[in-house]
């Protein structure tokens, strides 16, 4: 070997690079399998332990209408007009004295009512309609898609009234926008058979002028004529 190789040989710098570490990934969590057989067959003992209660109870019924025909039959027909009586009365149909428990109150002051929420306004006017005694039933609907209906109100005589509540501050008044959206949904959308916008303040001059003009006008309430509800007055669909 020459010289010259050698030097190249002796002078050659070794590679200081560092190795590559292995990248890892991050940390795998245990895959947890489905219970498969034993939840299935808790699934069965539960099922056959609902079973076999339903069949000792069937036994235990059939052997008391054996042995007391008269008494399994009487407590059987005021089971269903026990039932019945329920049903009417959870869907309106039927209003029995103290069914449905003591009213929440309702401050008779406009002002108060002005300082509510939306919400706490639409309750108050629900809770303002049930006072009047043809009403059957009033309901809070009101929502982001309400579509103008805010409390249903259904009177005794079968009529459907739509009511939209406004609770405004008094510089703040309702505008004929109000009016074109509840008169175009009352009927075709929400099958009702009047319209009423109730509000704490007043109603804009174009929003009476646009009401007038309807073939059916709408009973609009401001804040004069529902303090006078407040204070015992008549309701809007008297």
């Amino acid at each position: 070997m020459t010289q010259r190789a050698r030097r190249r040989v002796t002078t050659r710098r070794p590679d200081r690079r560092p190795a590559r570490r292995p990248v890892r990934g991050p940390a795998r969590r245990p895959v947890r399998r489905p219970r498969g057989r034993a939840a299935r067959r808790r699934a069965r003992e539960r099922a056959l332990t609902r079973l076999a209660v339903a069949a000792l109870l069937l036994a235990a019924l059939v052997a008391l209408a054996r042995a007391h025909p008269v008494a399994t039959g009487t407590v059987a027909v005021l089971a269903v007009v026990a039932a019945t009586l329920v049903l009417l009365v959870r869907t309106g149909r039927l209003d029995l004295p103290g069914a449905t428990g003591p009213r929440r109150d309702v401050t008779h002051t406009l002002a108060a009512l002005q300082h509510m929420t939306g919400t706490q306004f639409e309750h108050a006017v629900a809770d303002l309609a049930r006072r009047d005694p043809a009403v059957r039933s009033a309901t809070v609907s009101g929502g982001a898609n309400d579509r103008g209906l805010d409390v249903l109100v259904v009177l005794r005589d079968g009529r459907r009234i739509a009511v939209q509540c406004k609770r405004y501050a008094e510089g703040n008044r309702v505008g004929a926008p109000a009016i074109y959206t509840a008169n175009g949904t009352y009927r075709a959308y929400h099958r009702c058979d009047q319209a009423v916008i109730v509000t704490t303040s007043r109603f804009t001059r174009d929003a009476e002028v646009a009401n007038a003009s309807l073939p059916e006008p709408l009973r609009l309430i401001d804040g004069r004529r529902l303090a006078r509800w407040l204070g015992g007055g008549a309701a809007p669909w008297t």
